[in-house]
């Protein structure tokens, strides 16, 4: 069975990260330099260079010898840069939406979080001129409430939940009693949205977690039946990009990652433009920890990006919506087996 490498990309620029918020309100965003577009094309650029190995590739997946990737495109980005969004489209990519105020989604009011769903959605889809089918909820703040609006507002899936609970901003959902397509979970809600763009139809929002590795736990045999399941079972650690990505020596990083796709047999993985870009203004009122985060190992991003496309070159690098919609035919083509 191939193994498949979901790469997805959170298009935001340096000033709009949740941790410089304190210090770089909403309301002074546009007096900032935008370098997202430049460190977009840099990722464009680098997908393009990239050669998979063929014999591996899933045609049903798209079947291109050059990583794919899904880049969960911010709003007020989109509005400025439209034809950075038609470029990512143009190279083959999944074009999504990230919201479009970087606004925690449990922050917003139910109408407010609908009407910005909605309004980004219908924003990139007339700059593409092709529907949007995946949402990202700034910092994975997401929740089973939220979830259904993201449903009601026409999305089909979602792509928001990290299961490391130790993060304070991440949203907590069970999802263990729901049904599986590869590492895609069905989260029952209905939604068939009436619109002018012909949709899927679904019963089921697919949620595409953020992949973690799971460190088995050697002395689970010798706990209670009342322990929790997580306690059985080990301990969770962050693996899926971002600040880990960087912080992380590669070669253990690439261990962790074959460990996941031994055994989901898929594997995704985020990051932002602004990770590879280790000349962007510096905040210098925030705390120490706070930049440690932001900044740390910024010039070595680029580097460990292509030796993540070098170590893992016979996965096939696809988008989440070919990976959720051509799943089960990429399972049962004997070319595939």
């Amino acid at each position: 069975m191939p193994r498949y490498i979901l790469l997805t990309i959170d298009v935001e620029d340096w000033f709009q990260v949740e941790n410089f918020k304190e210090w770089i309100p909403f309301s002074s965003w546009s007096s900032y330099e935008l370098r997202v577009e430049k460190n977009t094309h840099r990722i464009l650029d680098i997908l393009d260079s990239v050669v998979l190995q063929p014999s591996t590739m899933g045609h049903e997946l798209g079947g291109s010898r050059n990583p794919k990737a899904t880049f969960f495109v911010l709003g007020w980005i989109a509005k400025r840069l439209p034809h950075l969004v038609r470029e990512i489209h143009a190279r083959g990519h999944e074009v999504a939406s990230h919201g479009y105020y970087h606004t925690l989604c449990d922050q917003e009011t139910p109408e407010d979080l609908r009407g910005d769903l909605t309004d980004t959605k219908e924003l990139l889809e007339n700059i593409v001129g092709a529907a949007v089918f995946g949402y990202r909820a700034p910092s994975f703040s997401i929740s089973h409430e939220i979830l259904r609006i993201v449903a009601d507002c026409g999305y089909v899936y979602d792509s928001s939940y990290n299961s490391f609970a130790m993060h304070g901003r991440y949203g907590h959902i069970d999802l263990s009693q729901n049904g599986k397509r590869g590492i895609a979970l069905q989260v029952d809600t209905t939604q068939n949205p009436p619109s002018s763009i012909q949709y899927p139809v679904s019963d089921f929002l697919y949620e595409l977690p953020i992949s973690n590795l799971i460190i088995r736990n050697p002395f689970s045999h010798m706990l209670s039946a009342n322990s929790s399941e997580q306690n059985r079972g080990g301990f969770l650690l962050p693996w899926g990009g971002g600040g880990y990505f960087r912080l992380m020596p590669f070669p253990l990083f690439q261990r962790g990652v074959r460990s996941i796709l031994e055994k989901e047999n898929a594997y995704l993985f985020y990051m932002h433009p602004w990770e590879i870009d280790p000349e962007q203004p510096k905040v210098d009122e925030a705390p120490i920890f706070v930049k440690f985060r932001h900044y740390t190992n910024l010039a070595k991003t680029e580097s460990k990006l292509s030796s993540f496309f070098d170590g893992f070159k016979h996965c096939s690098f696809t988008t989440c919506y070919d990976y959720i919609f051509a799943y089960d035919r990429s399972r049962t083509n004997p070319q595939n087996a």
